[in-house]
């Protein structure tokens, strides 16, 4: 798969609307990259295994999008193999008290993934720079002594974030960031179907529709978030999704592929394997 394709390019700005939602790469339809994701998730689960044992790294997957993006689902299908006891998923609602009374970034610095473990973030630390910014007026809860005003606070809050990824990655962190694509069209189809099949009411919520009404705001600033924090260390890969199928795929590709460049072996010295030999000696021996 061309992950360039995906790859927002650190220093290179993009315009969200020259990406295609609908976008499917090589892929003709859903049975064409079935085969390409079990291959993936199989992998993906081997390599998993490498990772825990090593536990030299540690990786934090960031899935950002808009509601019913298909972030749940990219979880369930693409992580279905790995061992859950080397994985932890996060989600962040709405702040309590606690997390209020500490600097915006802290409750997600407290849940980074240790090393030999992969941490998912369901929405992120990104939201302090989309939601919050949608609503401008949520800001009266999280910095009440705030001095920056305007467009300062959040090219503040961008610096920040790229040092703190930047920190992470330093200490041994990979990560890997994922913007989930969807069209606002695709995006009604999926809460009508909610609302059609009893088995997804539960999935349904109010708060979808009511922040339907600020689209263009949230693709405007999706689009400033991807231009100011895509970079070298931590870039971002946008993934088209209007396709749930393909959107898995490219996400399992791409994990796959960060995987692999880190080049991670089992970790066993010439002297560990040299004991092991005389240990299979004696047992073959009987």
């Amino acid at each position: 798969m061309d992950h360039e394709r995906l790859l927002v390019e650190p220093g290179v700005a993009i315009r969200l609307r020259d990406y295609d939602p609908g976008f499917t790469g090589r892929f003709d339809d859903k049975d064409d990259a079935k085969s390409k994701l079990a291959k993936d998730v199989e992998t993906l689960a081997a390599l998993q295994e490498i990772f825990a044992a090593a536990r030299s790294r540690s990786m934090l997957i960031v899935l950002q999008g808009m509601d019913t993006s298909g972030k749940d689902g990219a979880i369930k299908h693409v992580m279905s193999g790995v061992n859950p006891q080397g994985v932890e998923v996060h989600g962040f609602k709405e702040p309590s008290p606690e997390e209020l009374a500490h600097d915006y970034l802290w409750r997600y610095r407290r849940l980074m993934p240790g090393r030999g473990r992969i941490g998912i973030f369901n929405r992120s630390y990104y939201e302090e720079v989309l939601v919050v910014r949608v609503h401008p007026e949520l800001l009266a809860n999280e910095t009440p002594t705030a001095t920056s005003q305007g467009d300062d606070i959040w090219n503040e809050r961008y610096e920040d974030i790229n040092a703190l990824e930047r920190h992470l990655t330093r200490s041994g962190t990979e990560i890997v960031k994922f913007f989930l694509h969807i069209s606002k069209e695709e995006q009604r189809e999926r809460l009508l179907a909610r609302l059609d099949d009893p088995d997804k009411h539960w999935k349904f919520s109010l708060d979808d529709v009511r922040e339907r009404r600020f689209w263009d705001e949230y693709q405007a600033a999706y689009e400033l978030m991807l231009n100011a924090t895509s970079t070298k260390w931590a870039p971002w890969y946008i993934i088209p999704s209007d396709h749930k199928w393909f959107m898995r795929t490219a996400i399992a590709d791409v994990i796959v592929s960060r995987l692999e460049d880190l080049h991670l072996r089992y970790p066993l010295d010439a002297q560990q394997r040299s004991m092991l030999a005389q240990v299979r000696a004696q047992l073959e021996k009987g």
